[in-house]
């Protein structure tokens, strides 16, 4: 039997924009996964300051985007909706969470070369590692190299789940969008058509 391939593309998406999709499409191409989970994140435990939309804003403007887009390896999860208690949302969490729910799918969780650099500080770095191959997206701002790995002390066995994504270079930054959406300005192509309009029907981000 085939085992699926899914990914896990968190983050905050705030809001989500047309280099989220191409870098998840580039990853489902080169990596042959058969599901991109896009979850937007309640809580982020190591940023202090709340996103700028609620997370059901976020969660619709990513079905939004998602719809746009038109891959059939695209999907939306609420996996990392905020807690009841408030309490942050732990990547470990929500990877055992989807092993429970896919017991025989193979796990990757999607994210940038920047974000992966802090994963010591992450809750349960070793079992994130077991639970999850990962695709690291080298940005083009942020390139990665093998030095810079090094701090991480991955061992061999750890080193063969960490994949390499250098192909894709859309240097689109969610916290620029924000700032020119505040100023009054549509991000024209930089935006999902239905996600631009949503944020002006809404007047989010103003």
């Amino acid at each position: 039997m085939v085992r699926m391939r899914v990914a896990l593309f968190g983050g905050t998406f705030d809001p989500i924009h047309r280099g989220h999709l191409a870098l998840a499409s580039a990853a489902a191409s080169a990596f042959a996964l058969d599901r991109v989970l896009f979850a937007p994140v309640g809580r982020q435990p190591l940023k202090a300051e709340s996103p700028a939309a609620t997370f059901a804003d976020r969660l619709e403007m990513t079905r939004l985007a998602v719809a746009s887009a038109a891959d059939p390896s695209f999907a939306v999860s609420s996996v990392d909706a905020p807690r009841p208690d408030g309490a942050p949302n732990y990547t470990v969490d929500t990877l055992a969470a989807l092993a429970r729910e896919a017991p025989a799918a193979t796990l990757f969780v999607l994210t940038g070369a920047d974000s992966f650099l802090t994963l010591r500080n992450w809750r349960s770095p070793a079992q994130l590692l077991a639970l999850a191959e990962w695709i690291v997206v080298s940005r083009p701002e942020f390139p990665l190299s093998e030095p810079q790995l090094a701090p991480l002390a991955l061992t061999p066995a750890q080193r063969t789940r960490i994949h390499l994504l250098t192909t894709v270079h859309e240097d689109v930054s969610a916290t620029e969008l924000r700032r020119r959406l505040r100023a009054g300005d549509p991000c024209p192509g930089l935006l999902p058509l239905a996600v631009a309009a949503y944020i002006q029907a809404h007047h989010l981000y103003r």
